[in-house]
């Protein structure tokens, strides 16, 4: 992908490259490496701190972004948050998300709808009246689907017999490369299939292995989970990504205040893979939450509850979620109307019908492959299947990190 000009990596080669501009980055760098080792700065340091970054502001670091599929992905978050960082608190805002706006970004081209088509003139057309399963027939028709959501499931997933623990970094790498270079029109048929009953709502909270990349033995404090959040720059990201995006309000009909369903739903997918992943609460609900507690909080109690009230008592997010899935119903119920007739044109035509026939074996040769694999994998059996207001600035809770130890 060509980087534009307003990429931060771009921006950053920029300015190293004028002799004032590369000091004043030099002296930030600093500053934000102070930060990260819980360094106590005097006040003239703490000024230096925050003068440079005010003399960035006539640079082209201000303004730059990153994008969710490029290739030096942390090297662009880690110029942003160098750029964004002050060391003065309050002043530090995740409201402000480093990801390109997805609506400047470029469009995949993908083969979802020639592969569902595939799947629908095949055997598994039954599939209908599961759209997760059919959500996965169809990713396993696809090359990158199949193989990237294969690597996870096998990474997240606890092998037979083994009592050891999955490696959880891992699996949320898994998990981030899947939702980050497979297509959306796959991936959000997977996360967000229409179900109808338990079965299928089984195999849909299920999808991102929740027994390694979601829960712990015992639920962590969510003020906890945040601190570990904030200290991981993919997390962090996501998390000012999702804020930005997700932002509830009360007087607007859809509930979110940029009213942008589709830049909603991918920062919630972004947060996927992080060290605050949320995935459903339940085979029958389609609420989501964290798996933290907000007990034994203390004065931090109201501060937790707004935590976890991101996710569970967002309207915005609630919102889109439902209407990805009541879109994704219906259009499933047109298709399959149209398929159905388009099927008809096939019979006097003996290619057309070879071609769909053919078609149908490499479907139903992938299923039975995919099933081999899960007999080998007990959690892969699931994969494979498988009133709010505004919450107040993630400033507030900085002060956990930035206080002196």
């Amino acid at each position: 992908m060509a980087l534009p000009s307003s990429d931060c990596v771009v921006a950053e080669q920029l300015c190293l490259s004028d002799s004032t501009c590369n000091a004043t980055y030099r002296t930030l760098e600093n500053c934000v490496l102070a930060k990260t080792r819980l360094l106590s700065l005097d006040h003239d340091s703490r000024v230096r701190c925050l003068n440079a970054e005010l003399d960035l502001g006539n640079s082209s670091l201000l303004h730059c972004r990153c994008h969710r599929r490029m290739k030096r992905q942390e090297h662009c978050l880690r110029v942003f948050w160098t750029v964004h960082s002050s060391m003065t608190d309050g002043y530090f805002s995740l409201e402000t998300s480093p990801y390109e706006n997805p609506a400047n970004e470029e469009h995949w081209k993908t083969d979802y709808n020639k592969l569902a088509a595939l799947v629908s003139g095949s055997q598994l057309a039954g599939d209908a009246t599961n759209p997760c399963l059919r959500a996965t027939h169809i990713c396993n028709l696809s090359k990158k689907c199949f193989r990237l959501r294969t690597d996870y499931a096998s990474i997240c997933t606890k092998r037979a017999g083994s009592e050891d623990v999955c490696d959880r970094r891992k699996c949320h790498r898994g998990l981030r490369n899947f939702f980050e270079k497979v297509p959306e029109d796959f991936t959000k048929r997977i996360l967000f299939c229409p179900c109808q009953d338990e079965f299928c709502g089984e195999r849909r909270r299920k999808t991102i292995v929740p027994d390694c990349s979601f829960q712990y033995n015992t639920k962590p404090n969510c003020l906890w989970l945040l601190d570990f959040c904030l200290e991981d720059r993919i997390c962090k990201s996501r998390l000012a990504d999702f804020q930005q995006n997700c932002q509830p309000v009360d007087m607007s009909p859809d509930g979110c205040s940029l009213h942008n369903h589709a830049a909603c739903l991918q920062a919630y997918m972004g947060m996927i893979g992080t060290p605050m992943t949320p995935n459903y609460v339940s085979n029958s609900s389609v609420e989501v939450s964290l798996w933290c507690t907000c007990e034994n909080s203390g004065n931090q109690k109201e501060k937790c509850d707004q935590i976890l009230g991101m996710f569970e008592s967002n309207k915005c997010l609630e919102n889109t979620i439902w209407s990805q899935m009541h879109l994704k119903q219906r259009a499933l119920e047109r298709q399959e109307d149209f398929l159905y007739s388009s099927s008809l044109s096939f019979q006097g035509d003996s290619a057309s019908t070879s071609l769909s026939s053919a078609m149908s074996q490499v479907a139903e040769g992938k299923t039975q492959r995919d099933s081999s694999k899960q007999s080998s994998m007990p959690m892969a059996s699931s994969v494979y299947s498988g009133a709010a207001t505004s919450w107040p600035s993630l400033a507030l809770f900085l002060p956990l990190l930035l206080s002196p130890h």
